[in-house]
């Protein structure tokens, strides 16, 4: 997420009410996770296991709850809960705005495009050319969708990420500030849940096409001309590269990435990246072929097990 000006290092520490290392004019840019950062941005740590990996990361202003070495060309925002002043900065960049009508005054709706009764379009919604929305989809606010995309009833763009902090009370959640991009000719069936990113942007590519009842999780990147069947849920912050099929009731794990035109069969669990250009099945997840041979191989136990009787 980029803020709408340069802020300096200092006027951010002021609005969580931290101490700060680095000169007090350090320009910031934006805030991001860590998957998404560029030079500019805040990345939060609260946890000595991902230390390095903020402090290293291409995030410029590292907000984190421990006092340690600043590394060159950065900053450090010092917090006692980082999670929490995340939470602080995504409220006062993008807070919450309600809404007051079906289609906010405030959305962009282009040439020929067709709204179906009782859907909303919320704040700063971007619409392009001859789309068709279908009756009760929702559209949260900030999301962009292209040209010629047809989205079937029921469907729900830009929902909450699914993050959460356990705490001692209960689960705090990580607010969501990022969007939904819906690239042009884009189709998408009843009933799906697209979920905004955290701080980026959950992107649909162009040409792809998802069946009934699918979910896609925060920040994760779909690309162009795939083809996704039902009931398959897709974990945050994976990336599915060009032309890959994923048949019904596949499930996935997060920070993966799926291969340019591979084909994933029904109900196989995706439990690591795979390589493009190949087919799989299964849970764990590994090459249809070999995956058949192995289940035809357990067939045989029973025979086995007479014949050493």
């Amino acid at each position: 997420m980029k803020f709408p000006k340069v802020y300096p290092l200092q006027e951010i520490a002021a609005i969580i009410d931290c101490e700060y290392v680095g000169d007090s004019n350090f320009p910031v840019l934006g805030m991001n996770e860590i998957h998404v950062v560029e030079a500019g941005d805040i990345v939060f740590v609260d946890h000595p296991k991902y230390y390095d990996k903020a402090l290293n990361s291409a995030a410029t202003i590292i907000l984190i709850n421990k006092k340690v070495d600043c590394p060159e060309g950065k900053a450090l925002l010092l917090s006692d809960d980082p999670f929490r002043d995340f939470n602080k900065l995504t409220n006062h960049f993008k807070p919450f705005q309600a809404s007051n009508a079906s289609i906010s005054a405030s959305a962009e709706i282009g040439q020929n495009t067709v709204i179906q009764p009782n859907s909303f379009i919320g704040n700063h919604v971007v619409i392009g050319k001859n789309c068709l929305i279908h009756s009760n989809v929702s559209i949260y606010d900030h999301t962009i969708i292209g040209d010629n995309v047809i989205i079937h009833a029921g469907t729900i763009l830009g929902a909450d990420a699914f993050y959460y902090k356990k705490r001692e009370e209960g689960f705090d959640q990580l607010l969501s500030g990022g969007r939904v991009v819906i690239e042009n000719n884009v189709g998408i069936g009843a009933l799906c849940t697209i979920d905004k990113g955290v701080t980026g942007d959950t992107t649909i590519g162009e040409g792809t096409k998802i069946d009934n009842q699918v979910h896609v999780g925060h920040d994760t990147v779909i690309g162009k001309k795939c083809l996704i069947a039902s009931q398959t849920g897709i974990a945050g912050c994976v990336i599915i590269e060009d032309e890959v099929t994923i048949w019904g009731q596949v499930g996935t794990t997060s920070g993966i990435t799926i291969g340019e035109k591979a084909v994933i069969l029904g109900q196989t669990g995706v439990t690591k990246s795979v390589e493009g250009g190949k087919t799989y099945f299964g849970t764990p997840i590994e090459e249809s072929r070999e995956k058949l041979k192995q289940l035809a191989n357990i067939k045989k136990i029973p025979e086995i097990l007479i014949k050493l009787k």
